[in-house]
């Protein structure tokens, strides 16, 4: 049997693929290798779904910093207002949490992914789980099919490859799709890992004193080996046995990859702001104002009030302090250093866990050889692209989904639209 539309892929983009071209009447087959579709998206946000962010689309852009300017194109097919409305009319209700952050009010993905799976089958797509695409197949500067790994062939004049990055790889995204667009003569741009926790052998680290401390609302900033800021988050953290991880952790491990690589170094230094907002002056006046009124107590007592317990003995060990002084023999030098040292509490970090062990994949297939309304390869008509096997990434909160809803549902509208011609 010949079908219009071929998907390779049942996460977020394959799924809203499938929605959007057997919505235009074509006759679409979604393929996917697992026995069960949705399976990325039914651990994303916790388990709970985060199905994309209520911010305005010039904000979106921003916390994609992965190329997000090539969404807007997308966008304006299908943005995050439109998944909004699509999974509402759907019969989820959704929530809005901290950030713009959406969920389904169940606060279970699941509803989110059978949801999904029941749209498509009730618009007539017909689904293949267990069956591994083998290749794609081209003709003359076109698609003519695809081939499974049983040597199965199927004939299409349209296919869309959502077959996610390297990333999480315990749900099928296993960088399949790579030497499928390079086949068709697409570039690749080098594979790395983002949204991923950062790794460092500081000697508190590798002593593991610190391991299991979240530290909230504090500052995380990557600077470059020439003393310039390239980055910098607010947020949460933790300190592990391997390094930090966290929202802000996480947030920043792209900057520490890039910056790694392009300064061709061993490490780069990230370093936390713990009193974001003041300055080192007066957060001097502040810590010392605290010990002057109880003046017999020692420093490392009175110092509970303001800082994680946990890591004052380090903090007072760095700033050359002793923790049993009180305030009549505390050195202001030492004490300006120690003030100094809570706005600048410096980790060298030498890299980040594995792209297997990250959230999100970073590089993927040169956006310059993708059509952004159509998601269509420039390369070989009727081959499309969707979702995270494209050079996109974005912060964790909604963003990747939403970028991957959104060119999903490009791809599969043009792909049908007229069927077969983008």
């Amino acid at each position: 049997m010949k079908y219009d539309i071929i998907v390779i892929g049942g996460g977020s983009a394959g799924l809203m693929a499938s929605v959007a071209a057997s919505k235009q009447g074509a006759k679409v087959l979604l393929l996917d290798k697992g026995e069960k579709l949705g399976r990325k998206l039914g651990i994303s946000g916790g388990g709970r779904c985060n199905v994309t962010n209520n911010k305005e689309n010039d904000e979106l852009i921003k916390h994609i910093p992965g190329n997000g300017r090539f969404l807007y194109s997308s966008f304006a097919n299908f943005n995050n207002k439109d998944i909004i409305s699509f999974f509402e009319n759907l019969g989820i209700r959704l929530k809005e949490e901290d950030n713009g952050r959406m969920f389904p009010v169940t606060d279970k993905a699941k509803t989110v992914v059978d949801t999904l799976v029941l749209q498509i089958r009730k618009q007539g797509v017909e689904i293949k789980l267990n069956s591994p695409v083998d290749t794609v197949m081209y003709g003359d500067h076109c698609v003519t099919g695809v081939r499974l790994k049983s040597g199965e062939v199927l004939p299409s004049h349209a296919v869309i490859v959502a077959s996610g990055g390297k990333s999480v790889p315990q749900t099928g995204s296993t960088g399949d799709g790579y030497p499928w667009a390079e086949k068709a003569g697409h570039t690749i741009t080098e594979l790395f890992p983002t949204e991923v926790p950062l790794t460092s052998n500081e000697p508190f680290i590798t002593s593991k004193e610190l391991q299991g401390l979240s530290l909230r609302d504090v500052s995380l900033s990557v600077w470059n080996p020439k003393g310039k800021k390239i980055i910098e988050h607010q947020g949460d953290m933790i300190f592990t046995h391997f390094g930090i991880s966290g929202p802000i952790a996480l947030r920043c491990s792209q900057f520490v990859v890039k910056a790694l690589k392009q300064f061709q170094t061993g490490n780069i230094e990230v370093s936390v702001d713990l009193m974001p907002g003041k300055s080192v002056d007066e957060v001097y006046s502040e810590t010392l104002r605290l010990t002057e009124l109880e003046p017999r107590k020692s420093i490392k007592n009175i110092l509970k009030a303001c800082l994680p317990e946990k890591m004052i003995p380090l903090l007072l060990q760095k700033s050359g302090l002793s923790d049993t002084l009180t305030y009549d023999n505390i050195p202001k030098q030492d004490w300006m250093q120690f003030a100094g040292l809570l706005k600048r509490f410096s980790i060298r970090v030498y890299g980040t866990l594995s792209i297997e062990d990250a959230f999100v994949t970073g590089g993927g297939i040169n956006l310059k050889e993708i059509d952004p309304k159509t998601m269509e390869s420039k390369l070989v008509r009727g081959l499309y692209f969707c979702g995270e096997i494209l050079d996109i990434h974005g912060y964790t909160g909604g963003y990747n989904i939403t970028a991957a809803f959104s060119t999903g549902y490009t791809a599969g509208l043009h792909a049908s639209n007229p069927i077969g011609n983008g």
